[in-house]
């Protein structure tokens, strides 16, 4: 049989060989690191034999299906460590994630800091122990049998779940034999760094309705170094977490009062949003869009039309029932179907179109309890919200406009490299999900797929991932602790305008249906303060920041001048405090740096009577004394064109 691997090279063998068999005949080194191999494009185990002509590539850590492998092998060693010292904790399910690997545990009382402790002990017991693991196959009512003579309910149930004549396999280390697909190591030797992380919360297959079992995560390396490394990227990640310095800075709070997901915007939080709202607000208008404000919520029979009431009503706050009251009422999920009613306010031509319609609004949607974080993800929430309604011949470049748009926010912002697209299709397969149109789909996202390769636009395609009515190019990011997430959203919509009988009178002196685009040009502006919080560390760029100047009098002499720069910084648009506690400065200095204000003016004799202010800065640090007129100018400047931090401040 002849190998061909993954240079192109190839191997011929007489008889039948393993994976591991192939690894070692072509270096003692790769066999030492080989997690897995790619058959064929299947990953399999290093056990598998393999009896004809393939294409083979011996997975190590560095791909990322032999970094699976390798941690869901630990996740293994982890169940088994917990059956060891919890015999009557029941297994879920446990498989490997980005950056490492969790496994779900039923238990009476959820795992402890302590529990982890013991647990990571005896799992290095394990390792030492150097246990072979082995693979083997049952059928069905077999597999069954087995996992109820363990007591593992949650296996029977996933196992009941599959096909007659599906490939059930199992794995076994020691004692240890857990249902699993594969592929794993061949002995838990190789598996020493590692480190249990948290315990959290999670529903049996994700469903609300299901119980709560407790979830213990953990990663897992090849090299101590490299595991090292990544929990000191996990530590600065917790210090970044909007969630937690957020609310030290007072960005905003939660109370349970006020209910899970409805953050209050403290007034620094506030002041944010309402700086990145005005500078929209502006460039949109800039731009040719017309501001509208409509209601936050509207009948039923708004919704029915659109199509939300059918596809999205589960995610609506519903005010009412339908059976017993003669109107029935929802907080708005989103703005389309209200600017669609003022669209219809009068008859159209070609003539009027373009038609962009902005508005800053506040939506509603009723996010499960497991799915809300901080400001990431809320049930109350702001959106720079816009639609376009347009003819066939103009949607290409009023699309371009909106990606050209959307750059330029993130330029202003500082994020522009740190998101990726995601051209989001329809399933097929889906028919409940989405409005039912095979050929306006297709159609829709050839031309969106056009539009984004003319642009040159990098992107990755995701099936299952429109909207209901129309594809969408997403702009996705991810938080500091890894998790995807939607930041903006430009969506082409084919069906919406016949919905609501939205036309315009062609040249031809005919009626003819719209495209719409519906798109955000910051996005959800709670969330968008969350990803800076985390990227910046709180500490805002200048022309962002709610505070962008400390004033800082050295004693109650110098109180007049101070106040007088305050004045005068104040008289140039530049946000400002002043700090005339009777605290000692460096206490004042110290407190400022820990508010993450760019500047710090300290004012004394020096300073009061020559017209300077004595400048730390986040990027010079001390620069000493300034005339403050110069300051302002470069102040100004410095908000104006929206210049980016380029250093961290100097310590002095």
């Amino acid at each position: 049989m002849i190998i061909t691997l993954k240079d192109g090279s190839t191997k011929e063998y007489d008889k039948n060989m393993s994976v591991l068999d192939i690894a070692t005949d072509i270096s003692a080194g790769l066999a030492r690191v080989a997690c897995a191999g790619e058959v064929n494009g299947e990953v399999v185990d290093l056990r598998h034999m393999i009896d004809k002509d393939v294409e083979l590539n011996i997975l190590t850590f560095q791909d990322e299906k032999g970094k699976d492998a390798f941690r869901h092998t630990v996740a293994h060693i982890m169940a088994q460590a917990v059956k060891r010292l919890f015999p009557q904790v029941k297994l879920a399910i446990g498989p490997s994630i980005e950056d490492g690997f969790y496994y779900d545990f039923d238990t009476e009382k959820p795992f402890t800091n302590e529990d982890l402790i013991a647990i990571e002990k005896e799992m290095k017991k394990i390792v030492k122990e150097n246990l072979p693991i082995k693979r083997f196959e049952l059928p069905k009512a077999k597999a069954i049998e087995l996992m109820k003579e363990k007591g593992a309910d949650y296996k029977v149930e996933l196992i009941e779940d599959l096909e007659e004549g599906a490939v059930i396999s199992f794995y076994e280390q020691g004692e240890f034999i857990d249902l699993c697909a594969g592929p794993h190591l061949m002995s838990t030797k190789p598996c020493k760094a590692f480190k249990l992380l948290s315990v959290a919360g999670a529903y049996w297959r994700g469903d609300e309705k299901n119980k709560m079992l407790s979830r213990i995560y953990g990663t897992a390396f090849t090299k101590n170094a490299d595991l090292t490394a990544h929990i000191e990227k996990l530590e600065d990640a917790k210090k970044r977490d909007h969630n937690k310095l957020g609310r030290e800075l007072e960005y905003f709070t939660t109370s349970e009062l006020v209910g899970q997901g409805l953050p209050l915007i403290m007034p620094k939080g506030a002041k944010v949003i309402q700086t990145l709202q005005r500078f929209v607000e502006d460039e949109e208008e800039s731009r040719g869009y017309a501001f509208t404000k409509t209601p936050f919520m509207a009948k039923s029979d708004l919704y029915k039309i659109s199509g939300h009431w059918d596809h999205y009503k589960d995610g609506m706050f519903v005010l009412g029932d339908e059976e017993t009251d003669d109107e029935v009422f929802a907080l708005r999920p989103m703005t389309c179907p209200f600017q669609y009613i003022i669209y219809k306010a009068k008859q159209r031509s070609y003539r009027d179109l373009p038609v962009r319609y902005s508005e800053t609004s506040t939506l509603f949607r009723n996010e499960s309890s497991g799915e809300m974080h901080g400001l990431i993800r809320v049930r109350q929430f702001t959106l720079a919200d816009a639609h376009i309604i347009c003819t066939p011949e103009q949607l290409e470049q009023e699309f371009k406009d909106v990606v050209d748009l959307v750059k330029y926010v993130m330029t202003a912002i500082g994020i522009q490299d740190d998101v990726w697209y995601r051209f989001s299709k329809w399933d097929p397969a889906k028919t409940d999900k989405y409005i039912n149109n095979p050929e306006a789909w297709e159609s829709t996202q050839n031309t969106m797929r056009d539009i984004l390769n003319d642009i040159g636009l990098q992107f990755e395609e995701a099936d299952g991932e429109a909207a209901f009515y129309g594809p969408k190019l997403d702009v996705q990011f991810k938080n500091v602790h890894g998790k995807e997430d939607t930041l903006f959203t430009i969506q082409i919509d084919f069906a919406l305008a016949e919905r609501f009988g939205m036309t315009y009178v062609d040249k031809d002196n005919e009626k003819k249906y719209p495209f719409i685009i519906h798109r955000s040009s910051i996005g959800c502006y709670e969330r968008t303060l969350a990803m800076l919080i985390e990227k910046y560390a709180g500490a805002m760029p200048t022309w962002i920041a709610p505070v962008q100047v400390k004033v800082l009098p050295i004693s109650d002499k110098y109180q007049d001048y101070a106040t007088d720069v305050v004045a005068k910084l104040k008289a140039n648009g530049i946000r400002v405090e002043l700090d005339d506690r009777a605290e000692k400065i460096g206490y004042k200095i110290r407190e400022g740096r820990m508010e993450r204000v760019p500047y710090l003016f300290i004012v004394g004799q020096k300073e009061a009577e020559e017209g300077l202010v004595a400048v730390r800065s986040r990027v010079q640090g001390d620069e000493g004394g300034l005339p403050l007129d110069d300051v302002i100018s470069r102040l100004r400047k410095e908000i104006d064109e929206k210049v980016m931090p380029v250093t961290e401040e100097k310590e002095q």
